[in-house]
């Protein structure tokens, strides 16, 4: 497995377990055990720190974008593993360094961490929102 990929499902066991208990426990704490279980010697662990901290610094814009563009679905009401890849998703695509990570390699990480973590239809859905998103943004009706 790619480091990078190890690291996004890293971050995704990380925010699942951080989400779950209401985010009423340290995130750092629980990512740090993560890395340390499943990715040890890992190439990046700065990419999954960047990551995470990426994704909390954005959380209320992103999950915004969730409720808009998946927005027959309440946010509660989407399963913790599709939300946490969305929000994965959505910062890679939206925030992230796009010469670090293009657009595409984005959706296309978020899809396959979908199909193997999630349910049946979770990579079409996870493909709809942020293929809607990447479609926006290339209009240019979204601006990081």
């Amino acid at each position: 497995m790619a480091t990078r990929h190890l690291a996004r499902t890293i971050v995704l066991q990380s925010l699942y377990e951080w989400d779950f208990y209401g985010k009423k426990t340290d995130l750092a704490e629980i990512l740090d055990r993560n890395l340390n279980e499943f990715g040890p010697g890992i190439d990046e662990p700065e990419f999954a720190w960047r990551l995470m901290k990426g994704i909390i610094e954005h959380l209320p814009q992103i999950d915004e974008f969730i409720r808009t563009y998946a927005s027959e679905w309440p946010l509660e009401q989407i399963a913790i593993v599709d939300r946490n890849i969305l929000r994965i998703g959505l910062y890679e695509l939206i925030y992230a360094d796009k010469n670090e990570v293009p657009p595409k390699v984005a959706i296309n990480e978020a899809i396959e961490i979908a199909k193997n973590y999630s349910g049946q239809n979770s990579p079409r859905f996870i493909n709809g929102v942020l293929g809607t998103v990447y479609k926006e943004m290339e209009e240019g009706k979204i601006k990081p």
